[in-house]
């Protein structure tokens, strides 16, 4: 697998009440996850949410994701794994096919508000 340089971004920045989070890769302790699209899909939203809770803020903060699939077919894997952790709380979303880094399957970014 090739080596990538550390990304030239943050994985959170704050505006205002806005939330940006940069695209998050299904990385734990520093290598991907084993188990498939269902697990990357799963740590994928427990990195997201981890960032979130870093400034006060919760999955139902978001209001906006974007999520880029290695392989359109895991579609229904991805959408099964943001129906379990989203519940009812359904943000507008963006699918895209792409070719992702470090032999990803998945990597979702989001823009939450926290604001009134």
């Amino acid at each position: 697998m090739p080596q990538f340089p550390p990304a030239f971004n943050v994985p959170i920045i704050r505006a205002g009440h806005w939330l940006i989070v940069s695209g998050q890769l299904a990385i734990r302790d520093g290598a991907l996850v084993e188990g498939g699209i269902a697990a990357e899909a799963e740590c994928v939203i427990d990195n997201l949410e981890r960032l979130l809770q870093s400034e006060g803020a919760s999955l139902r903060h978001v209001v906006k994701v974007g999520i880029f699939l290695a392989d359109l077919d895991d579609y229904a894997v991805m959408n099964a794994a943001m129906a379990r952790r989203f519940g009812e709380h359904r943000p507008a979303r963006t699918t895209i096919g792409a070719q992702l880094v470090r032999g990803a399957r998945i990597e979702m970014e989001a823009w939450a508000y926290d604001g009134p």
